[in-house]
């Protein structure tokens, strides 16, 4: 039995081959994404080994934490206390979430956009990944703004006492409009992947 044969590649032409080959010019910026990457890996190592030299004693971390905690016009943390540690915490966790966008910019949009990674099958393909177009992404993206808004105003609610009502009310209807903004994004992405179906004319009895 002879087995099928595959359609030869249809050629492109010169032009269309030049335009098509033109998405290879994102890839430096990609790789521009994984090098900040790579800043924030050290950014966060850099705050972790303070808090823990701060926690064990060590008095150039502790300043270094209570420097990086502390609000202009507000007076200085003296010492390292719950909400102090807790501040710290949510910034690492911050940039943990902003390490994770980059993450899904980076595979998301390099597959999407410049070429196929080929990981079916692969133990570590994310899950997302399987079914990633620019829809979906934009709707993890704007998910994942959402996650790191919410760290900031959280900060912000945590000294509140320092700030004034219109800061507070400010942010605060900022992460309401990156709310709104995802939910549109949400919505529109489902217009396009579910079409309402046409509606059939009433049957004549």
């Amino acid at each position: 039995m002879n087995a099928p044969k595959h359609p030869s590649p249809r050629k492109i032409g010169i032009l269309p081959n030049l335009i098509f080959m033109s998405r290879w010019l994102q890839l430096p910026l990609y790789l521009g994404l994984i090098l900040a990457q790579c800043v924030y890996v050290y950014h966060f190592w850099v705050e972790l080994s303070d808090l823990i030299g701060a926690a064990l004693g060590n008095a150039s971390s502790l300043d270094h934490i209570l420097d990086a905690v502390a609000i202009a016009g507000a007076p200085r943390p003296e010492k390292l206390n719950e909400q102090t540690i807790m501040l710290v915490v949510l910034a690492l966790i911050d940039v943990v979430m902003i390490s994770n966008l980059l993450i899904m910019v980076i595979v998301g949009g390099y597959e999407t956009f410049v070429s196929r990674m080929n990981l079916e099958g692969h133990p570590d393909q994310p899950e997302w990944l399987s079914h990633v177009n620019a829809s979906v992404l934009k709707v993890k993206l704007a998910t994942a703004i959402i996650g790191i808004s919410s760290i900031h105003l959280l900060k912000t609610f945590i000294n509140a006492n320092v700030y004034d009502v219109k800061t507070l009310v400010a942010q605060t209807g900022i992460h309401v409009t990156f709310l709104v903004s995802a939910l549109a994004i949400a919505y529109c992405d489902r217009l396009m992947t579910h079409p309402a179906p046409p509606h059939e004319p009433p049957s004549a009895h």
